[in-house]
């Protein structure tokens, strides 16, 4: 078990009490530990799809934490804990690429009902709401990095592979309009790839699955030609820039980038990792349509600019890729 450090608190005169949808998710969890550790008042809302009762394992005790099993789409059990928060954070959602080609109508649904009804009931009492979309919303575009008021170019509705950008789009747009039409307060955050302790790469996270493989000598296996290119950002440095939002008025009704500009194709990923680990695996490379569907396509880059956030609340990354593969 986590050392219990976080259960000395420190004073903090703006303290709030703060509902976490996902709370039990990698990054969820990782964010409930750092708003405990500023003294804030936490409930983790998860029905444990995806997160896992282990990752919070060492916050259950903590006298300003509380959790709740159960789905966001249980609307009297959500309206009660909005009704009893000041600030939501939205990362509830269907999560890996994986499972969004294998089951296209949980993910639409999960994600567009979902933020839906968080923002249905937030509205009603006015609560901050910050929503959590993705970098997968750029789609298909080459020109990097990626700004806020660049287009989304997605795929054909025939791939499902768009599913997932195509509803954290619609969330963007859903959040957008409860801002114009009912002035309710609300920030949405792209996030980039997040990686650290307790990811998992059940749902097909690349660093998790490259650094297990390694480790227990399997192939490395690299989907595609591993060419395409990503951006990681460790998830001390996300949770971080989530909550150095959270404090400005000027972020509402807007949309921001959080990830790390530092770029890598996934084949050398791959080596990094085989030679961090001092692995005797073989690196393969394992074409899309074996892995997800006949057709699959996957984004050729993916790196954000980060300079509208930079800008606003001063925040920058902190650990290199290096540091993060250290880490995990």
């Amino acid at each position: 078990m986590e050392t219990l450090s976080i259960f000395a608190l420190q004073p903090n005169e703006n303290a709030m009490n703060i509902l976490i949808t996902g709370g039990a998710g990698f990054i969820g969890s990782h964010l409930a530990e750092q708003l405990l550790k500023e003294n804030h008042q936490v409930v983790a809302m998860d029905d444990l799809s995806t997160g896992a009762i282990s990752n919070i394992d060492h916050l259950l005790l903590h006298p300003n934490f509380d959790h709740v099993i159960g789905s966001i789409l249980d609307e009297s059990t959500l309206a009660e804990h909005i009704d009893r928060c000041d600030v939501v954070f939205h990362l509830a959602a269907a999560v890996g690429v994986k499972l969004i080609v294998e089951a296209p109508v949980r993910t639409i649904e999960t994600n567009v009902r979902g933020t839906e009804v968080v923002l249905q009931h937030a509205s009603k009492k006015r609560k901050l709401v910050i929503i959590t979309s993705t970098s997968e919303v750029y789609g298909k575009r080459t020109t990097v990095p990626f700004t806020e008021a660049s287009d989304l170019l997605l795929g054909c509705p025939h791939q499902h592979r768009w599913a997932y950008a195509c509803s954290k789009a619609l969330d963007e747009f859903l959040a957008l309009a409860y801002w114009k039409e009912q002035q309710l307060p609300v920030i949405v955050v792209r996030l980039f790839n997040t990686v650290g302790p307790r990811q998992t790469g059940r749902y097909g996270m690349v660093i998790p699955n490259f650094v297990q493989q390694a480790l227990t000598g399997e192939p490395i296996t690299v989907f595609g030609n591993g060419a395409q290119t990503r951006s990681f950002a460790d998830v001390t440095d996300v949770v971080r820039a989530l909550i150095g939002l959270l404090g400005e008025p000027k972020a509402v009704g807007d949309i921001f980038n959080i990830g790390n500009p530092e770029e890598i194709s996934v084949m050398r990923l791959a080596k990094q990792v085989k030679r961090a680990t001092g692995s005797m695996s073989d690196i393969v490379t394992v074409p899309y349509d074996q892995v997800y569907e006949a057709g699959f396509e996957d984004m050729p880059r993916r790196v954000p600019d980060i300079t509208k956030i930079h800008n606003l609340t001063g925040w920058s990354p902190t650990l290199t890729l290096r540091d993060i593969l250290d880490r995990v």
